[in-house]
C-alpha cells in the first residue's frame, strides 16, 4: 500500500526530475550532443525544442560552410582550450604560444605548463601587437595566439582584425575564447582558426552542468591538419547526462541572451563609480563593434571599481545579489574577482589593471526594476563612505 507521504516524495521526485531534464532518456545523449552542437555551429537562430532542433535541414551556420560536424564538445570550458592546444600541437608542432590580454587565470597556465611555452601580452594593447610584430619580423615563429573577445574581468576587446593579419603574414594559429562575447552577440569566428568556449555559463545558465566547445572555421588556413587531427585524437568524454542536461538548458539560450543584454545596458548605465569595464563603455568599444551582430548586445557581464577599498567593501556587502565565482548564470551574481582568482599574485594583476578590489558582476534574469533597486541600495551605502 502506498502511503500519502511516499506518493508525495515521489511527485516531488518527479516534478525535480522533469525540471531538470532527467527524464529524458540517457539513450538520447547521442541527439542531445547533436542538438547542441547545431546551436554552437548557428544552425538553430530561435529556442526550439530537442524534437524541433533535430529537424531543422539548414545546413550553414556562423559562416558559410560550417555545420556541426566542426563543432566538438568537451566536458568543460578549460578542457576545450587544452584540447584546442594539445591539437594545434600535434598538427603544427612544438612552438610557443601567444597569450593576448588578460585572460581567465587557468588560460594562461595551461599555456605556460602543458607545452613549449607562452608569451604573454597581458595588457593587450596596440603596443602589445607592435611589439608581436617586430617579434614576428625578427623570425621569431609562434604556434598560435589565445585570446578572450571580450577579455575577463576587464572587459577589453584584442584588436582581432589586426592579430588575424598578423597570423596570414607570418603563419600561426587564432584561438579566440567567445564565452563573455557569446555567438549571438559577436561572430568571430572569420577571424579564427578555433573558437572556444565554456558552454557552463550562459549557454547552460542553470548552472547545473559543465561543458565547452571548440569550433574550427571550415575556411582557416589549418582546416584541414586540424580536422585531422581531431578524426585521430578527439575523444568524446562529454557524459551522456551532462549532454541532455546542455541540451534542455540551453533550448531558451536566444531569448535569455536578449533579456540578459537589455538588462546589463540598464544597470551599467546608472552606474556613476571610478570605471565601468564592460564593453560598451570600454575604449576598446570599436573593436567589440567591428564583430557584434546588427541585433547583438554587450553580454552580461560587467565589472566596477571604486575610489577607495571601503567604497568597494560597502558595495559588495549591501548588493544584495548572490555570491559566487562564475558568471553567465540565470541569477545574478557577484564575486571579488581579483582576490577570489589571484590572491597569491595581486601586485602582478594591478600591473594589468586588475585592482585587487574590483567587483565582478553578471547580470542575470531578474526582473530590471528589482535589480535596479538592489544596485541603488549598494550605491546609496557607497556614498556614506568617506573617502
Amino acid at each position: 500500500m502506498v502511503t500519502d507521504g511516499v506518493r508525495d516524495g515521489r511527485e516531488h521526485i518527479q516534478f525535480i526530475e522533469e525540471r531538470f531534464g532527467r527524464n529524458l532518456n540517457t539513450s538520447l545523449a547521442d541527439q542531445a550532443k547533436r542538438a547542441v552542437r547545431r546551436r554552437i555551429a548557428g544552425v538553430l537562430k530561435a529556442d526550439v525544442e530537442l524534437i524541433e532542433a533535430l529537424k531543422k535541414t539548414s545546413g550553414e551556420g556562423r559562416v558559410a560552410g560550417l555545420t556541426e560536424s566542426d563543432v566538438f564538445l568537451f566536458p568543460t570550458g578549460m578542457s576545450s582550450i587544452f584540447n584546442s592546444h594539445q591539437m594545434l600541437l600535434a598538427a603544427r608542432g612544438a612552438m610557443k604560444s601567444i597569450c593576448f590580454g588578460f585572460p581567465y587565470i587557468d588560460t594562461l597556465k595551461t599555456l605556460e605548463k602543458w607545452g613549449p611555452g607562452c608569451l604573454f601580452y597581458g595588457n593587450g594593447s596596440s603596443e602589445d601587437i607592435d611589439d608581436l610584430e617586430a617579434r614576428l619580423d625578427s623570425g621569431e615563429k609562434f604556434l598560435a595566439v589565445f585570446t578572450e573577445f571580450p577579455g575577463n574581468p576587464l572587459l577589453k576587446s584584442p584588436d582581432l582584425k589586426r592579430i588575424r593579419s598578423l597570423s596570414d603574414k607570418y603563419d600561426f594559429a587564432v584561438v579566440v575564447d567567445e564565452t563573455v562575447g557569446n555567438f549571438l552577440n559577436i561572430n568571430v569566428l572569420p577571424y579564427a582558426d578555433i573558437v572556444v568556449s565554456s558552454l557552463t555559463k550562459i549557454f547552460s545558465g542553470d548552472s547545473n552542468v559543465m561543458g565547452g566547445s571548440a569550433v574550427l572555421n571550415p575556411h582557416g588556413r589549418y582546416y584541414t591538419s586540424l580536422k585531422d587531427t581531431f578524426a585521430r585524437d578527439y575523444e568524446d568524454n562529454l557524459w551522456a547526462e551532462d549532454a541532455i542536461f546542455l541540451e534542455r538548458n540551453s533550448r531558451d539560450f536566444v531569448s535569455r541572451i536578449e533579456k540578459i543584454n537589455s538588462t546589463t545596458e540598464e544597470i551599467t548605465e546608472m552606474l556613476k563609480v571610478k570605471n565601468v569595464f564592460y564593453p560598451k563603455c570600454n575604449p576598446s568599444r570599436p573593436l567589440y563593434e567591428a564583430f557584434r551582430h546588427s541585433n547583438g548586445g554587450y553580454g552580461g557581464l560587467f565589472s566596477v571599481t571604486f575610489y577607495s577599498t571601503p567604497q568597494a567593501v560597502a558595495f559588495f556587502d549591501h548588493l544584495e545579489v548572490l555570491k559566487g565565482p562564475s558568471l553567465g548564470t540565470n541569477f545574478t551574481l557577484s564575486s571579488p574577482y581579483t582576490l577570489l582568482a589571484h590572491y597569491g599574485e595581486l601586485g602582478w594583476a594591478s600591473s594589468f589593471g586588475v585592482e585587487f578590489d574590483l567587483v565582478r558582476i553578471s547580470v542575470g534574469l531578474e526582473d530590471v526594476s528589482d535589480l535596479r533597486y538592489r544596485f541603488q541600495r549598494a550605491l546609496e551605502a557607497v556614498a556614506k563612505v568617506k573617502t
